[in-house]
Formats: structure tokens, sequence, C-alpha cells
């Protein structure tokens, strides 16, 4: 991706919020039901206003989402909240089975609790191995999870987020690996200093506004990767 590009992805999401004549009632909503997520409840309308983001940006909406429907909202977070769920589940039987097969392998050696590691340390390797493996199956989910979460949102569909030729399809482009990259910074800069605000407030709103346009990020990384891939049928291509 050509740095021209790269520049007009950046800043077409950090517009994105901003982009409508209500961006200031959907950031104060937003920044308040991230305060009132301590009473849980709010989570949900919370989340199902970033499935609608992640929808309308896979779709080519220029424009964000208002927080309105509320019910639809409801159920929008929910469903993300099942898909997170099935994922964690994932996550979870892939890593036993990793420790099984390790722990197989440590009794197969003989190096059970006070027998000697033999040469080489057999024990610390396969300790070293796994902490690797968990780091790469950590980092792969980090960066999938978001290609599910949007394709889920496009299809409306939970089997969707599970599809697993067309998430390939989508993390397997550039624009898709960029916009990821990005979308990570933008979290990791603005985000820290939306956090250092918090103390006066205003950062809770920032807060809110850097994760839509991270998702923004994602979802517009998603859809490119699967239109340049010739995977994606009718999405809009109009773009802030």
């Amino acid at each position: 991706m050509s740095t021209e590009r790269l520049g007009s992805m950046l800043s077409d999401a950090l517009r994105y919020p901003l982009n409508d004549d209500k961006w200031l009632r959907t950031i104060l909503i937003g920044g308040l039901l991230s305060v009132l997520t301590v009473v849980v409840i709010p989570i949900f309308f919370l989340q199902g206003y970033f499935v609608r983001v992640l929808r309308g940006v896979a779709n080519g909406d220029s424009q964000p989402p208002a927080f309105n429907d509320w019910g639809d909202l409801f159920i929008d977070g929910v469903k993300l909240l099942v898909v997170n769920i099935l994922l964690s589940l994932v996550v979870l039987a892939v890593m036993l089975v990793i420790g099984a097969l390790f722990g197989a392998g440590s009794l197969l050696s003989g190096a059970g609790p006070g027998a000697d590691p033999g040469p080489g340390g057999l024990i610390a390797v396969l300790g070293v191995v796994g902490f690797l493996l968990f780091l790469v199956i950590a980092l792969a989910i980090g960066y999938v999870a978001p290609a599910m979460f949007a394709n889920f949102a496009r299809e409306d569909s939970l089997a969707a987020a599970f599809d697993v030729s067309t998430i390939l399809a989508g993390v397997t482009t550039g624009e898709y690996l960029t916009a990821w990259v990005l979308a990570i910074a933008v979290a990791v800069v603005l985000g820290t200093i939306a956090s250092l605000l918090s103390a006066v407030v205003i950062g809770i709103f920032g807060l809110f506004y850097v994760q839509v346009v991270t998702f923004y990020l994602f979802a517009r990384g998603f859809a490119d990767g699967l239109d340049d891939h010739g995977s994606y049928g009718g999405a809009n291509k109009a773009r802030v």
C-alpha cells in the first residue's frame, strides 16, 4: 500500500466518528455508556454500537451509525458476546491440546515431578517452546478476531464469524494488515492520551472516539481486502 493511500485510510478513520451532524450527541452517549458499563447492561448497547460501526463500514457507509433502535442495539451486543465466548472456547481447546501434548512429552521423557530433566534440560525446552506457541497463538487470535467480528457484522450471522475461507481471504491481504497495524497504533497512542485525560472526564469520551476509529479501521481493512481479493461482492466503495 502506498504512503498516500495509507495516509488517506488513517485520515478517513480519524474523521469518521465526526462525519455526521449529530456526532457530538453520539460521542456523549457513547462516553456515558462507557462509564455505565460498571453495571454491566450498558456494555451490550455499547458493543451493539460497535457492531453497527463494523457493519456500516464494511458496506461502505461513510457516516457513523446513531444510537437508536435500542432493542436491536442490545441484541447485536449480545450476539457479539456470543461470538467472543465461542472464540474463547476455541482458543481454550487449542491451548488444552498443546498443554496435553507437552505434558505427554514430559511423561514420555521420564521427566515427572522430581525426575532428572535429562541432557539439555528437556523440561525447560518444552516450557520455552510452549510459551512461544502461546504467544504465536495469542498474536494470531488478536490479528484474526477483528476480521471475524467484521464478517459477523456484515453478514449478521454468527456462523459468518467462523467462515474460515472468507476470514482467511480478508486477513491475508495487505489492506487488512495495514489497517490492523494502524488500528493498534491509534489504540496505543490516542488511547493512552485519552486514558490520561480520563482524570478530567473528557478522556472517557475520547476513549469512545478511539474505539470507534479502531473498529472503523478493522472493518475498512477487511472489506477492502476482500474487495481486492475478489471475494467481496456488492460492497459500496464510497468512502469518507
